[in-house]
């Protein structure tokens, strides 16, 4: 079965790069080394009908990375952003000797940092600079940490359909969190008024027979004590046996998940404090049990007791979930979202793609369908007349793009995202020059450089001007084949290029109803667009947002977003 699917892939790659090098008319390899030259090729500029779609509570379980935090976006709102993951032993059925006392327990979460940016001083110790941390430096959040009591299954009671988790779910597994807050240490940098530390994480520790002192570095980490007397309860009183069998909770991870369902990382703000949000891989994260227990050594018939040194590790893997909570939004942001205002005829002014619970923007390419099939005359026939003159004329499309101008005057006080993504929105999957772009670069989130969406840069004021989707293949596509469709395209930010799987948004509802998957759950929906629609998932793993021009003829010519097509006309 294994190498059927294999085969299956292969062929669908080869067909692929079949399809697109037999088109002899074009030199795809060359699409991405026209630059800005364009070698006196012939260009228009096409129309496109580009509004916004709110995103309502979307899939946010397993997710490879995760926000934690408050992050207050002057463009779109405030966004609070918990966490709750299941937790498994390192190594399971461990055995617990007799007399065991914990010394400590350490939850540890490293922080990304760039590497380019870190100084080796003179004493041994480095200094960091953090990655993907939005909002005011060190400012403080309430972090608490609970055991939860809900236990996320990986599929329905079918045992084949996933279960799925949403966004809007914090006051769920809230009502589920379980006793006092573990992470209770008396330094209020540790929960009251935690904030995301750049500093090194030193320890030292003393040989107890040789009295020397030696200094462990690790690089920037949630570096959180937890309570010892509930770990020495739930681990150690539930695994504490002498003999090999071990205790039944931690003989295998399965059972250990059942009878410790996970931790609840819950976010609150800190008195007046703006907070700050940070890009996390809790999948590296581990809590340490650092405990001694008694270690009885016989010599001859003298048997001596003395403290030895153990500990036991717990993996944050398992089921993961995402949760959002939107507050304070953006006046403009709120009205121009709201279907009220949502213009499909005409487009939008302005564009708002905002990641996770937000909104993204949905594409019309080559305006409206009013004639026959030259595009100028007749009944519609169901093709957009730009699309048809261009038919018609034959036109040899050398390469196409999609600008989008951004409102640096809105955009000032916000962090920026560094890409967009564009997909097919009607079949949910990339577009073909997404497929067909093979470069790389410095690592996976920087790789189909053709293909871009990266963010440019203005030269004075390094902020943000425009955003580039070549779209050439896709393009030359629909001009080439007849029976080729014109999708709706939607534009997300992202987190992750490479990652083009896409999350479900909340089945649609229009009144209040029961999630049966969640007990006691009542969720009020809004209207839903009438076709079935996803969200790529990179764009849910994404706090960020950016207002781009849109379409509307009232955007002054340069800033409006329009379809450019560089072509050759036939001999």
């Amino acid at each position: 079965m294994r190498n059927n699917s294999f085969l299956k892939q292969i062929l669908l790659l080869v067909s692929i790069v079949l399809f697109v090098s037999c088109d002899k008319e074009y030199n795809v390899i060359g699409d991405g080394l026209i630059g800005q030259n364009h070698f006196m090729l012939k260009d228009s500029t096409f129309s496109v009908v580009a509004y916004n779609q709110k995103i309502g509570p979307l899939q946010s379980n397993n997710l490879p990375v995760n926000a934690l935090g408050i992050y207050n976006n002057p463009a779109f709102g405030k966004t609070t952003a918990s966490f709750v993951t299941q937790v498994s032993l390192a190594s399971v059925n461990p055995i617990i000797g007799n007399n065991p006392k914990i010394s400590n327990v350490i939850l540890s979460v490293p922080y990304f940092f760039d590497p380019l940016k870190t100084v080796l001083n003179s004493d041994g110790s480095s200094t960091y600079v953090l990655d993907s941390i939005y909002g005011v430096t060190k400012a403080k959040i309430k972090l608490s940490v609970y055991e939860s009591g809900y236990f996320m299954n990986t599929n329905q009671a079918d045992g084949f359909t996933p279960q799925l988790y949403y966004t809007n779910q914090n006051s769920v597994f809230n009502s589920y969190s379980l006793g006092n807050r573990l992470n209770d240490s008396t330094s209020v940098a540790q929960n009251d008024a935690f904030f995301f530390d750049p500093a090194e994480i030193s320890v030292k520790t003393k040989d107890a027979k040789t009295s020397v002192t030696t200094t462990t570095r690790t690089p920037p980490a949630m570096h959180l004590n937890l309570n010892t007397a509930y770990f020495m309860s739930k681990i150690l009183n539930a695994g504490a046996t002498a003999t090999s069998t071990g205790s039944g909770n931690l003989l295998s991870n399965d059972a250990f998940s059942n009878y410790f369902k996970g931790l609840y990382f819950k976010v609150e703000q800190s008195g007046s404090d703006p907070g700050s949000m940070a890009m996390m891989n809790f999948t590296k994260g581990t809590i340490t049990i650092n405990y001694t227990e008694d270690l009885v050594t016989t010599v001859g018939t003298v048997a001596t007791t003395s403290r030895v040194a153990k500990s036991i590790v717990l993996n944050m893997t398992g089921n993961t979930v995402s949760l959002l909570d939107q507050s304070n939004t953006n006046t403009d942001y709120s009205n121009a979202t709201s279907p009220s205002a949502v213009n499909t005829t005409l487009g939008d002014e302005k564009l708002y793609l905002k990641g996770g619970e937000g909104s993204m923007a949905i594409l019309d390419l080559f305006g409206p369908d009013l004639y026959g099939a030259d595009g100028k005359t007749g009944s519609p026939n169901g093709v957009a007349d730009q699309l048809d003159i261009i038919r018609k004329k034959g036109w040899l499309i050398n390469e196409a793009n999609l600008i989008f101008n951004i409102d640096a005057a809105s955009m000032t006080n916000s962090y920026e995202p560094q890409r967009i993504y564009l997909f097919d929105l009607n079949n949910r999957r990339p577009v073909l020059d997404y497929f067909v772009d093979g470069t790389s670069g410095t690592t996976a989130k920087k790789a189909k450089t053709i293909f871009d969406g990266n963010i440019n840069l203005d030269p004075t004021s390094k902020r943000g001007s425009t955003y580039k989707i070549r779209i050439t293949n896709q393009i030359r596509n629909l001009v080439k084949y007849t029976d080729s469709t014109n999708v709706k395209m939607g534009v997300v930010v992202t987190e992750n290029i490479a990652l083009a799987s896409s999350n479900k948004w909340q089945t649609p509802k229009t009144a209040t109803t029961i999630i049966p998957e969640i007990p006691n759950y009542n969720v009020l929906m809004p209207k839903w667009p009438d076709f079935n629609i996803e969200t790529p998932k990179a764009s849910v793993m994404n706090p960020l947002g950016t207002i781009l021009y849109g379409s509307k003829s009232t955007v002054s010519d340069n800033k409006r977003l329009k379809l450019q097509i560089f072509y050759t006309k036939p001999n």
